[in-house]
This record gives structure tokens, C-alpha cells and sequence, in this order.
């Protein structure tokens, strides 16, 4: 058996060991510290925008605090991509609100406008205004930022903007994770650059990030004895973490470079194969291709493939399941226009870690083209 070829495997680029070492050396290993700060200024440079960042123990904990800085509470309404993670829909729930999921369109595989302003009008129209929308840039491809946002502004509803796959993409030469009145971004094993686990909340509002990091930091009002007057979540990054993100920050344009790639790779050496689409960029669009997914003719084909490059011991995944189809979400409020469904069933994340050798690019395609000679 060759060795593993992973999905999205974390790559280290050894500018991250100084940093580390830095903390054992000045003995920060407490959840906070210097380089907490620092990483938080390293996304702000990088992102620009006049934007806020609070660094944070996961991406899901941002949405969380997100969700919680929007006022979202038991018996709201939140509306979310359906196409997405469960990380994006699980905060509702935790709030006691109720997700309401929407479907895709084509050219992004994002949330459809057309269902959302629906899904709006449909849920005013039964005394329930959403109180949040949650919008995913899938994959790293922005999903159509001057719609959703005319529809979020024209119904006075706040967009959470879930950027968690796609640091280093962008929408008319503006970076991802700057366009929501809170966005988020995830630093998990498997993201585009990773801080083992790790997310960050962006926000051009500083009056959001500091109570952000308030309540990422049990809520301890300004006392000499523990004191609160509001409960709070243990949330905050560690330095020693934080080290590590800040030599991650060092290579991100190498790492959004290499994932490109990769999905050049793949669509050059399946242009000839007709059974084989990828999704390209809209005009304007510019995605770090964080996962490179192609679509196939049939939910058959997709797991013959599938199948067959595991037996390979190459890691493959199915698009997202939809939310709509989750059990866990079964009697949630949906809007649907069966595209999401579609690309469940047809579609298929490839190898794209930006650490993937030629040699490993090279199995992978030539796995496939066997699969499609036999």
C-alpha cells in the first residue's frame, strides 16, 4: 500500500517553531499573551478594511459569540446556508433559535438570492422576521456578496458572514471575511492555514470585538474578585497557538497559491474527459480554492470514483450533505430549489492540501483516469 494521500492535511512552513519556542521561553503558555495579539494585528494587516479581529478557540465558538452579539435568543429565527458544514447551523441551536435553511445557486454553489428574499418575505408573512443571516463562502468561492447583502440591507437583518474556508479568497479585490457586520474565520486542522484548532471574529464595529473578547473570557467584569454580571464561555486563544498562526500568516500567499494550483492541476488533466465539470470564477471572483470539487455525471460515478482512489489510500469526500438533509435538522423550515441536492450527489472533493507533491497530484489524476478507462 503507497503512503496516505489526505484531503487537506495541515502544512507547516517551520517559521512557526520560533514562535512557539518563543512562548516556552518567556513561560506563555496562559491562554493569552503576546502573540495573541499579534496574530490578531498579522489578519488585520492582512485583510485590511479597517477591520477588528478577536482571535478565538475555534470557528464555531465565533459564530456562537457571533450569534449572541446579534442578540439572537430562544425562539428566533436565523437563517443559513444549507450547503454548508454543521459548524455554521449548530450555534443557532444552541442559542434556542430555529435555523431556516436556503438553497444553492449554480454559479458559486452559495445561497441562492432568489430563495432567501423568499424565504424572508415567507417568514414576515408569519410574524417571524429572521433575526440573523448566516452566508458561506463554500470552498473558498465568495458567494455573491452585492446580493445578499442589498437583500440582508433592504430587510434591516445583520449578515454573519462564515469565511471559515476561505482566508485568502476575495470579491472585487476585497478580501473574504470583511464583507459581514460579523465574519468569521476558522483555523482547524484541515483550513487553508491552521493554528491546530482556532477561528478568528472580524469585525469593523470595536465595540463588537470588545465584547467579543469579553464574553470569550468568562464575562469577568472589571473587578479585584472574580465578578459577573452576565454569563460567559471560555473561548479565547491560547499563545501558544497563536504562535503558531502567526508563522502560518508568514506563508498564507504561498499557501492560496499552491491550492490554486492544485485545481489547475486537476482541471488540466481532465479537460479531455467529458464526464468531469469544475466550477470557475464568476468575473470578480477570486477563490484560494481551499478544496478542489469537481461534479460528476451521477451519484454512481461519484462513488465509483470515490471508491476506488480509497482503495488507493487516497482521501476523497462528497460535497457537503446539505442541511436540509441532516436528521438532526429533519423539521426545520426550508426553502429549496434542488441544486444543493444535486451537487450532493454528484459532486467530489479531491486531494488539495497546498503540501501535495507532483507525485501525489500525478496518482491522484492517474487513479481517475484509470477508473474512467475501465
Amino acid at each position: 500500500m503507497e503512503s496516505k494521500i489526505w484531503l487537506s492535511s495541515p502544512h507547516m512552513s517551520g517559521k512557526e517553531q520560533s514562535y512557539v519556542n518563543n512562548a516556552f521561553e518567556t513561560n506563555w503558555i496562559a491562554p493569552l499573551g503576546p502573540h495573541v495579539n499579534g496574530f490578531e494585528s498579522d489578519i488585520q494587516n492582512y485583510l485590511k478594511q479597517g477591520i477588528h479581529v478577536a482571535a478565538l478557540s475555534s470557528g464555531t465558538a465565533v459564530i456562537h459569540l457571533g450569534l449572541i452579539l446579534m442578540d439572537v435568543g430562544l425562539g428566533d429565527e436565523v437563517i443559513c446556508q444549507s450547503k454548508t458544514f454543521s459548524a455554521s447551523a449548530n450555534p443557532i441551536v444552541y442559542q434556542g433559535a430555529t435555523p431556516i435553511f436556503i438553497d444553492s445557486e449554480k454559479e458559486t454553489w452559495n445561497m441562492c438570492p432568489e430563495q432567501l428574499e423568499i424565504a424572508i418575505k415567507d417568514r414576515i408573512s408569519k410574524g417571524k422576521k429572521p433575526k440573523a443571516i448566516i452566508s458561506v463562502h463554500l470552498y473558498g468561492m465568495p458567494y455573491k456578496v452585492d446580493e445578499i447583502h442589498k437583500i440582508a440591507k433592504a430587510y434591516d437583518i445583520p449578515v454573519l458572514e462564515d469565511s471559515a474556508e476561505a482566508l485568502g479568497s476575495s470579491y472585487k479585490s476585497i478580501k473574504c471575511g470583511t464583507f459581514g457586520d460579523i465574519s468569521v474565520l476558522s483555523f482547524n486542522g484541515n483550513k487553508i492555514i491552521t493554528t491546530s484548532g482556532g477561528g478568528a471574529l472580524v469585525t469593523k464595529d470595536i465595540k463588537l470585538k470588545e465584547k467579543a473578547v469579553f464574553l470569550a473570557t468568562q464575562s469577568r467584569d472589571k473587578a479585584v474578585e472574580y465578578l459577573h454580571s452576565s454569563i460567559g464561555y471560555n473561548y479565547r486563544l491560547s499563545n501558544v497557538l497563536a504562535g503558531i498562526g502567526r508563522g502560518q500568516m508568514e506563508v498564507i500567499d504561498d499557501r492560496v497559491a499552491a491550492r490554486r494550483a492544485n485545481f489547475e492541476h486537476y482541471k488540466e488533466s481532465f479537460k479531455n474527459i467529458e464526464e468531469l465539470k469544475f466550477i470557475d470564477e464568476p468575473e470578480g471572483y477570486h477563490s484560494n480554492r481551499w478544496l478542489s470539487c469537481m461534479l460528476t455525471p451521477s451519484a454512481d460515478i461519484r462513488e465509483g470514483i470515490r471508491t476506488s482512489l480509497e482503495a488507493l489510500n487516497i482521501e476523497t469526500r462528497p460535497l457537503w450533505k446539505p442541511m436540509h438533509q441532516q436528521p438532526v435538522f429533519k423539521d426545520a423550515p426550508k426553502y429549496l430549489n434542488g441544486i444543493s441536492d444535486d451537487l450532493f450527489e454528484k459532486g467530489l472533493c479531491l486531494p488539495s492540501g497546498s503540501n501535495l507533491t507532483e507525485d501525489e497530484l500525478n496518482r491522484v489524476t492517474s487513479a481517475i483516469k484509470t477508473y474512467f478507462r475501465a
